[in-house]
């Protein structure tokens, strides 16, 4: 299976099912945050193509009013390039009381949901995620993220994000961590 890396806000994912047998074109794109949601472009220029643009995490930063502090995130996204649907979304904050990183992952439906999920950076460790609770959009587990786990953020090519769906298979997906520091000094 095939997937496409996408940065994205939460609300222009569209959501689904999981574990399509069918393959599906690479495609790696950038995305300002916007207020509607939008589907995901269905495909690339040349359709089945793994031409790219280079991957990356997007930091954003908004605040409730003029003089609410602001509060900011970097995210990344895969979704299925044909059907547009979100697969991972991967959003880490730097929470204003305790100034620690907190990341929350949002997963598609259908979900063995006793299995969780995991996080592992290139071979690293891998840490366990139990999905806290599912909506119509997705299933969400907190990640909590340790100085350790930051550190090979940091320095790492690759996360892998890895569950299983309802036929038990497991389903890992790449996320690209070629400009994770330096999206995350920006929100520090």
């Amino acid at each position: 299976m095939k997937i496409s890396i996408k940065l994205a806000v939460v609300a222009t994912a569209i959501f689904g099912m999981c574990g399509h047998g069918h393959a599906q074109a690479l495609k790696t794109k950038n995305a300002a945050p916007t207020a509607q949601a939008t589907p995901a472009p269905a495909a690339g220029p040349a359709e089945g193509a793994n031409t790219s643009a280079p991957p990356g995490w997007v930091a954003r930063c908004s605040s409730a009013s003029r003089g609410a502090p602001l509060e900011c995130a970097i995210e990344q996204s895969a979704v299925l390039t044909k059907t547009g649907q979100l697969i991972v979304l991967i959003n880490i904050r730097v929470s204003a009381e305790t100034r620690t990183p907190v990341g929350i992952v949002q997963l598609p439906l259908g979900l063995n949901l006793p299995a969780g999920a995991k996080l592992q950076v290139d071979d690293g460790m891998t840490s366990d995620l139990q999905v806290q609770t599912c909506e119509a959009r997705g299933c969400y587990a907190n990640a909590q993220i340790s100085p350790d786990m930051l550190a090979a953020l940091k320095s790492g090519k690759q996360l892998k994000v890895s569950f299983q769906n309802m036929a038990k298979e497991t389903i890992t997906i790449p996320m690209p961590l070629a400009d994770f520091a330096a999206a995350y000094e920006k929100i520090k």
